[in-house]
């Protein structure tokens, strides 16, 4: 499966973007979907993730992000508001190796190219 991230750029602390990950391939909806995000000189880290169970954010970006996914269109969003500079990161999507992907990198097995979020202050 290929996994292709857009929507990233440069925005004002305070404002609001929307990612969207397409992923190629059939059974899409069968697989969890997530979000990682890895800042300058910081290991890549969780965000969000989307399954069969629900929703999960990282305590960071609780209240602010919202994760959804379309199955029709094989696609899967991250809405980010209320931005922080601290948010400044490239944001990958990923494909969960099963229906219940988490917050541990490792339950997932496709990621896509990372697309850079910069938010100033």
């Amino acid at each position: 499966v290929q996994l292709q991230a857009s929507g990233g750029g440069l925005v004002q602390a305070g404002g609001s973007l929307k990612l969207s990950c397409v992923a190629s391939g059939r059974a899409f909806r069968n697989y969890g979907m997530g979000w990682f995000r890895q800042a300058p000189g910081k290991e890549r880290e969780f965000v969000a993730a989307v399954n069969w169970s629900g929703k999960i954010y990282a305590d960071s970006v609780q209240g602010r992000f919202i994760i959804s996914r379309d199955n029709a269109e094989n696609t899967v969003y991250l809405e980010m508001n209320s931005l922080k500079p601290e948010d400044t990161a490239v944001y990958y999507c990923a494909q969960g190796a099963t229906a219940y992907s988490n917050r541990d990198a490792r339950s997932y097995k496709s990621w896509g190219q990372g697309t850079q979020v910069t938010v100033s202050s």
